[in-house]
């Protein structure tokens, strides 16, 4: 049970290695884009090339969703990146159902742990797999690996490791089930100091503060690329901030002000340094370099 791309290395490495999917459950199709042109999932795409049943179920406690489930009797249920299941979908199989979920739980449990982790400045995140129970997030884990997070590392980055360190770590958990040592550990039972949450991130989330510290501002950013994209107003219209590099010295400037050459540089100050944009896109434009944008942008 998956949507995005991110489920896609999980949906293979289990293909790969043999397992039989006896059916794959993505989101319904949808209208997107311009042209509303009907949009598949990356997970049915992948279903479809390799010739295993979909289902496309409107709502999850659907009777004709529930019998056609019934009737595929699955040992185990997978779910990476899809919504949440109501108790009559997960308690179905004998295995129970398990998740794949983008942290180190109980650490940020919700809807955007990748995002989280980078703008709190974390330096490490992981996946875990666990069993999945009424609470969101909370189940008793059964395996996680850890990941380390790199300085300059945007969402969209650390979206990508994890999802192949995820990958690996389902068919490590897929196969301690079959063989029967695989062991949960309740979350209760695992050292963390003050837990950190990943609740769902909205516009005004991404509005940049000037005034907080540099390191927090440049933290967002990287935290909220490629998406849901960090932004501010530059001469009254939104200013997305795709990539940017920070400078700390004493601003001549106050907490918000811009600089610039007109030329290579465009600099936005905080209290503690310098914000220096990279790849930006103004509202009404395309997504463009800085020194791409400074040619045609009149100050």
């Amino acid at each position: 049970m998956g949507t995005p791309d991110f489920a896609v290395a999980s949906l293979d490495i289990l293909v790969q290695h043999g397992f039989n999917i006896v059916a794959v459950i993505t989101a319904p199709d949808k209208p997107a884009g311009r042209g509303l042109q009907v949009q598949e999932s990356a997970v049915k795409k992948y279903a479809v090339s390799k010739g295993l049943p979909v289902l496309q179920p409107e709502k999850l406690k659907n009777p004709a969703f529930l019998e056609e489930l019934r009737a595929l009797r699955a040992d185990l249920q997978v779910v990476v990146a899809f919504r949440m299941l109501p108790e009559i979908v997960w308690d179905m199989p004998p295995e129970g159902t398990i998740n794949v979920h983008a942290s180190l739980l109980p650490n940020y449990r919700g809807a955007a742990p990748i995002n989280w982790a980078i703008i709190n400045g974390e330096k490490n995140s992981g996946v875990t797999t666990f069993k999945l129970q009424h609470e969101i997030d909370t189940g008793d884990v059964l395996f996680s690996d850890t990941v380390a997070i790199r300085e300059d590392e945007t969402a969209g980055e650390l979206h990508d490791d994890l999802m192949h360190t995820g990958a690996t770590l389902l068919l490590k958990t897929v196969q301690a089930i079959a063989a029967g040592t695989a062991k949960g550990t309740p979350q209760a039972d695992i050292p963390a100091a003050d837990v950190k949450h990943a609740p769902k991130i909205f516009k005004e989330t991404c509005e940049i503060d000037w005034q907080q510290p540099l390191d927090n501002i440049y933290n967002l950013v990287r935290g909220l690329s490629p998406y849901p994209t960090a932004w501010t107003t530059l001469q009254g219209k939104n200013l997305k901030i795709f990539k940017a590099r920070k400078e700390h010295t004493t601003p001549s400037k106050t907490p918000g002000d811009f600089d610039t050459d007109q030329k290579s540089y465009l600099k936005i100050a905080a209290p503690d340094g310098y914000l220096y944009l990279e790849e930006i896109q103004l509202e009404g434009k395309k997504k463009m370099e800085i020194e791409a944008f400074l040619r045609g942008y009149r100050f």
